[in-house]
């Protein structure tokens, strides 16, 4: 208000002027308007002109007078704001006083707060810099102790080879004596041969082989695995079956009744192939995780997990002459030989073309390989070397199958073949083939009868083909499986013949 007063009397002070010059300027020019009203003709122009003049001069103050007063008003206008904002300022300034203090608070409190810390992370450290004094002279006594250790170890297996080492001539000695004791039986049975049949004598063969007839009949439909069966052998000189799938699982079948009679554990893949030792005391398995597992049959427990394929084991066998040695083959382009005994592999074969199948042959120092370039060789499996070799098929080798004699080797092929080698000279001394026979896969196994006289082989259409030998002919055509068989095994005992499919169904045939 007290601004509002002050522009108000300015006002009136530029008006209370203005009049005063106007009447000072009127003052002024009486004279002349006096001299003006006198009547002298010589100067009535002039001052006309000089009253047009000061007429004019007064319109103009007059103007100056009301632009000055506009700009007057403006000028409080603009006071009047100017006041408004800095009234408003000026209620501002306590709460920015308020929060200065509480960021000088705040502040005040983490400077404590960062001492506090401080402190503590210099007594970490010293607790630290303590442990790693601790920890360094702890390592150096882990390391004393690791060596001392390492020595001891080394020691022991030391010790453990030589153990085994004796161990080992001792088994080789026991089995050389339990070789003979069977050859001096054996020989002592065949003299009691009568009518084809190999009877008990009172020196006793455990077992005895009947002529082996054709198999006509189904006689047991088992759903053994799921996921497919690829592999079945029997024990030797027995009836009981054993069966490997994709399950991961290993099982034993009574072939009489056709019942589950037990399940062996332990297995990380699918199984591809089977064998089994000559006293029937270890199943070996070969496994889509490279590996392969030993089972003890009597505890059903794995003795051995045998490491060192570098792919997938498709293909193992047992030695004929000793249940210590064992060859298998993998994807990985070897094939290894284990021994046993020891744990471990012995020998190692490197060879261009992946192996489908493996076997030994009679002699337990050979073996016989049928690979997917479609050669079958026969190797040294002390030297490592190829001792012959023959093209048996255009297309990939699916089984190897030695005869009971060992002097025939039956092979298969993706080409739906079914040869017949002689072993020491591998030419062909016998070829299977039909028009409904096909080979279902790369692991396709086929057998030949324990007498020798016939060929057994799945097809893929689900039928078992049974050719003689002899005669070179198909003389049976089984119809039971609904898919691809994969497998085919014969008893030692002549009877049953065992077949897979790959839907895990097993049948058993008989005459």
């Amino acid at each position: 208000m007290a601004e509002d007063e002050i522009g108000i009397n300015a006002i009136k002070h530029a008006m209370r002027a203005l009049r005063k010059r106007h009447l000072m300027e009127e003052g002024a020019h009486a004279p002349a308007f006096t001299a003006i009203s006198k009547p002298i003709a010589s100067q009535g122009m002039e001052w006309k002109d000089k009253a047009e003049t000061l007429e004019l001069e007064l319109q103009q103050c007059y103007k100056t007078q009301v632009r000055l007063s506009e700009q007057l008003v403006v000028e409080v206008a603009e006071s009047r704001a100017s006041k408004a904002l800095v009234q408003e300022k000026e209620a501002l300034i306590p709460s920015l006083e308020n929060e200065i203090s509480q960021a000088r608070d705040e502040c005040s409190r983490l400077t404590a707060l960062l001492e506090e810390k401080t402190k503590a992370l210099k007594l970490l450290i010293g607790e630290n810099q303590d442990l790693r004094t601790q920890y360094e002279d702890m390592r150096a006594k882990a390391n004393n102790v690791e060596a001392e250790n390492k020595t001891l170890i080394d020691r022991w297996n030391l010790q453990k080879m030589k153990d085994s080492e004796r161990f080992n001539e001792v088994n080789a000695l026991y089995q050389d004596i339990l070789n003979k004791l069977k050859a001096s039986g054996l020989e002592q049975l065949a003299r009691t041969q009568i009518d084809g049949v190999v009877r008990q004598s009172e020196q006793g063969a455990e077992h005895y082989i009947e002529t082996t007839t054709i198999p006509k009949t189904c006689t047991h439909r088992i759903t053994a695995h799921e996921g497919g069966c690829a592999s079945l052998i029997f024990e030797n000189s027995s009836g009981k079956l054993i069966s490997g799938g994709q399950d991961q699982t290993v099982k034993t079948w009574d072939t009489n009744t056709g019942s589950l009679t037990r399940t062996y554990h332990g297995c990380l893949g699918s199984i591809l192939d089977l064998t089994i030792t000559n006293d029937n005391n270890y199943i070996i398995a070969a496994s889509s995780s490279h590996n392969l597992y030993v089972w003890d049959t009597n505890s059903g427990r794995v003795r051995h997990t045998l490491t060192g394929h570098l792919d997938k084991v498709c293909a193992v066998d047992v030695s004929r002459c000793s249940s210590r040695h064992v060859v298998s083959s993998g994807y990985d382009r070897t094939i290894k030989v284990w021994d046993l005994n020891k744990g471990y592999c012995v020998n190692t074969i490197i060879f261009p073309s992946n192996c489908n199948a493996v076997c030994f042959n009679s002699d337990g120092g050979t073996i016989i390989s049928g690979h997917v370039d479609g050669h079958v060789r026969l190797w040294d499996i002390k030297t490592g070397k190829v001792l012959s070799e023959v093209a048996a098929h255009s297309l990939a080798v699916t089984s190897v199958c030695v005869s009971r004699n060992g002097n025939m080797v039956l092979t298969s092929g993706r080409d739906n073949l079914h040869h017949l080698f002689d072993v020491r000279s591998l030419e062909v001394c016998g070829r299977f083939s039909g028009s409904g026979s096909k080979v279902a896969s790369n692991w396709s196994r086929s057998c030949i009868s324990p007498d020798d006289n016939y060929v057994a082989a799945g097809s893929v259409d689900g039928c078992v083909h049974v050719w003689s030998i002899s005669k070179g002919d198909m003389v049976s055509s089984l119809k039971e499986h609904t898919a691809s068989v994969l497998c085919c095994s014969w008893s030692g005992l002549g009877k049953p013949l065992a077949t897979s499919g790959r839907n895990g169904t097993i049948c058993l045939w008989s005459h």
